[in-house]
């Protein structure tokens, strides 16, 4: 046969399997879009577990309803994956500033981690730093047994605003050790937020175990305002109190994860996770139960349209994402023992917004065998395959295993207006937006399981 004809051929054929693909994605898109039930889990969730942080009797009942929905979702098996997680209590806490002549209470959150003040009060002027370095110029007469204002803003020109929080994280992440190796009392940071508001953000912080673990706390970015100006015009004074302490010993959780057996080559194994645990306030609609009910609905789609994968496909909801990862390394190490062969893992947690992207986080040419279908999620608004994203939870995987990694990249806009706040409830997710972001992972999965990476 001419080379020729062969091309031609070969091109026929390719036609024929995108117009497959193509169709295939369109029966996924449709059962979630008119059938899912992603959103009414999330309800369910975030209405009768509420806020779920490690180690707490909320995260236990999480995983008792993750059990549930997963098993409701059709998944061949399901088990539970223990894993011993920190539990970090926040208790009663409150703030006064003085910006004037008297003291006002103001809403302010202490971070997640964070030795409070052991109920007792504490009173110190405050002294207003925008970065480490204007912080490292203090005189350490202006320093020691002071609050200090560490009113570093959320940089707006960042489009992609995970970028504005990958350099705004370091100062809840450091402050209070580096404050208190000079000698500070106390930390008070600008949250942070995209968000024109006054709610505060929580979210991990650490310590440096050579220094004292003093308390810190975060403002909205209202508030904010009004202390940098009191701060610019003269003195303010806070009165900082709070019981936040982490518990003595770890506790003992668990990963929920379901399980569609592959057909043809049912040893490679996809992932698909988000995780179960949120911070201590609001409901963790956003950050991450909208990546959990993503991940049990790949489940029920597959199952719900007879997809039969040629590989075994896994959803995972992790346990522990935000301060200690345990649940991630708990299933890597699970992995890694059992000498799985993890072809692919992906990750939701970046919110239940209109997805955008994938993020890719593997060797070139796996990324191009992925890129080659972009045309095909055109359709459903997704466009960026640049990005090197993958996700926390998933990450021990590839550390350990070296496991391909990709990351569902929805439109980041709102995300650090609800991040690790009071206002990250259900009600800020869109039916809509929620469920295409499942279908686009599902397809995702669909396509690696039919053609491989």
């Amino acid at each position: 046969m001419k080379p020729r004809l062969l091309a031609i051929l070969a091109c026929l054929g390719m036609h024929h399997a995108y117009a497959q693909d193509s169709l295939q994605m369109r029966k996924i898109s449709d059962e979630i879009l008119m059938h899912g039930t992603c959103y009414e889990n999330l309800k369910v969730l975030c209405k009768t577990v509420g806020h779920r942080i490690s180690g707490s009797p909320e995260a236990a009942k999480a995983v008792t309803w993750g059990e549930k929905a997963m098993k409701e979702a059709g998944a061949d098996k399901v088990w539970l994956q223990a894993a011993d997680v920190p539990y970090w209590y926040r208790g009663k806490e409150s703030l006064y500033l003085k910006m004037g002549k008297d003291y006002k209470k103001v809403r302010a959150l202490s971070l997640g981690n964070s030795q409070g003040t052991g109920g007792k009060t504490l009173e110190a002027p405050i002294v207003m730093v925008h970065s480490f370095d204007e912080f490292n110029a203090l005189p350490d007469s202006k320093v020691k047994g002071k609050i200090i204002f560490f009113d570093y803003r959320f940089r707006q020109d960042f489009v992609f605003t995970f970028q504005g929080y990958g350099d705004a994280v370091k100062y809840r992440w450091a402050s209070p050790s580096i404050a208190a190796k000079r000698g500070a009392a106390g930390v008070i940071i600008r949250s942070m937020s995209t968000g024109k508001d006054d709610f505060p953000h929580t979210g991990g912080m650490h310590y440096n175990d050579s220094f004292a673990k003093i308390p810190e706390m975060a403002l909205g970015n209202i508030t904010a305002d009004l202390l940098e100006q009191a701060c610019d015009k003269g003195t303010a004074s806070a009165k900082m109190t709070s019981e936040c302490h982490m518990m003595p010993k770890p506790v003992r959780s668990y990963n929920v994860i379901g399980e569609i057996k592959g057909t043809e080559t049912p040893e490679k194994i996809i992932t698909v996770g988000g995780h179960l645990d949120s911070w201590d306030v609001g409901e963790g609609a956003t950050d991450d139960g909208a990546g959990c009910v993503q991940s049990i609905e790949v489940i029920r789609a597959f199952k719900a349209l007879g997809l039969k994968p040629k590989c075994t496909i896994r959803a995972v909801l992790f346990m522990n994402e935000e301060n200690g990862d345990k649940g991630g390394e708990a299933y890597a190490d699970s992995a890694k023992a059992r000498h799985e062969n993890h072809v692919l893992a992906i990750e939701s947690d970046a919110g239940g917004f209109s997805p955008r992207g994938i993020g890719l986080e593997m060797p070139e040419a796996q990324k191009q065998n992925i890129q080659k279908y972009k045309s095909l999620f055109l359709d459903y608004g997704v466009y960026d395959f640049s990005r090197e994203e993958g996700g926390t939870d998933i990450s021990p995987l590839k550390k350990q295993l070296n496991v391909p990694l990709a990351g569902l990249l929805p439109d980041s806009q709102r995300y650090f207006d609800l991040h690790h706040t009071d206002n990250d409830v259900f009600e800020q997710v869109n039916h809509r937006e929620l469920k295409l972001g499942a279908a686009v992972m599902a397809q995702l999965i669909y396509l690696v399981s039919e053609h491989g990476l």
